[in-house]
């Protein structure tokens, strides 16, 4: 060891806990414990993207904002308890995740073939995979092994999900802080092409933004007023085109100024990410594929595996 500097010592033995942890997710984690997982869970979330197609997006969204506070441990299904704060009323959440009725019905479903084996975070992850493919994108396997948080942190949320006034640097500073790439970052994004955003979430841009498409924003201005706390839950949908169809006009719209959101026209204002998004506007089976690899990358965002944490017998609290 003399030979080497520390800091690639230090840096090797990060590297081996990183490996260990994510070594205990694996693809066929419940192929004998619970066998019928995969069907069940599809069964739930098919039914109720039936019954309101916009869920998909919902429940996609659940599993982003999970994963970017303390890591995919379904800290964010937890409601808030005397003895602390949840995540879902920090500001990314409040009035406006959503989809937690469904979890607790997929969650019920599994119970019911394989009691007290299937974590919450693990149930999230795969609902965001079947939740892509029943809207047209692609599927995946996902790996899984994850177990429950305890715990849940409304100011880890107010300060780990990137808002939609972020501009792109601290976009990309903050996905690359979890390991994430700018490719990724782009990539994700791309889940945008799914679901609504609410007024008081774009009304700066189409107001105030310059890199911004004049009748786009006059159509959006129309239910959206200038006023805030006027109309502030007024929806729209992220993607001009497709909003319940998973594919890559969400990158069509960037490259025409028509993005929603003024993080989503950042990835296409004159920086970095513009040849990506270019690159996707034109090609859809690359778009897929980077999504896939990059959901696969932020589904191993420091999962609780071996005896961390626990399975929680009802997603709402702890056991």
């Amino acid at each position: 060891m003399g030979s080497f500097p520390a800091s690639l010592v230090c840096l090797a033995q990060v590297m081996l806990v990183l490996g260990s942890a994510n070594a205990q997710l694996s693809t066929n984690f419940y192929s004998r414990s619970c066998p019928k997982l995969f069907p069940t869970v599809i069964t739930t979330v098919h039914s109720a993207i039936v019954k309101e197609a916009r869920m998909g997006a919902s429940l996609l969204r659940l599993f982003f904002h999970d994963c970017f506070v303390n890591g995919c441990d379904g800290s964010i299904l937890l409601d808030d308890t005397s003895s602390f704060k949840g995540e879902k009323n920090a500001n990314p959440n409040r009035n406006s995740a959503r989809g937690f009725e469904v979890v607790d019905n997929i969650k019920s479903a599994v119970e019911k073939v394989c009691p007290g084996v299937v974590s919450c975070a693990d149930i999230l992850a795969i609902a965001a995979r079947d939740s892509v493919h029943i809207l047209g994108g692609p599927s995946w396997n996902v790996k899984l092994g994850r177990r429950d948080a305890r715990t849940a942190s409304q100011s880890a949320a107010n300060n780990g999900i990137p808002p939609p006034t972020s501009n792109l640097n601290q976009l990309i500073s903050r996905f690359n802080a979890l390991g994430l790439s700018t490719k990724d970052l782009v990539a994700l994004s791309g889940a945008h092409t799914i679901g609504q955003a609410r007024c008081t979430n774009f009304r700066a841009h189409i107001y105030n933004d310059s890199n911004i498409d004049k009748s786009f924003a006059r159509t959006r201005q129309s239910s959206c007023p200038r006023a805030s706390g006027s109309g502030d839950n007024n929806l729209a949908p992220l993607d001009l085109q497709t909003p319940t169809a998973f594919d890559n006009n969400y990158f069509k719209n960037l490259v025409q100024k028509k993005g929603l959101l003024h993080s989503d026209q950042e990835l296409f204002n004159g920086g970095s990410t513009d040849s990506t998004v270019r690159g996707y506007s034109n090609n859809p089976h690359t778009f897929a594929a980077d999504f896939v690899n990059a959901m696969i990358k932020m589904g191993d965002i420091s999962p609780l595996t071996g005896s961390k944490g626990e399975i929680r017998n009802n997603c709402r609290r702890v056991n």
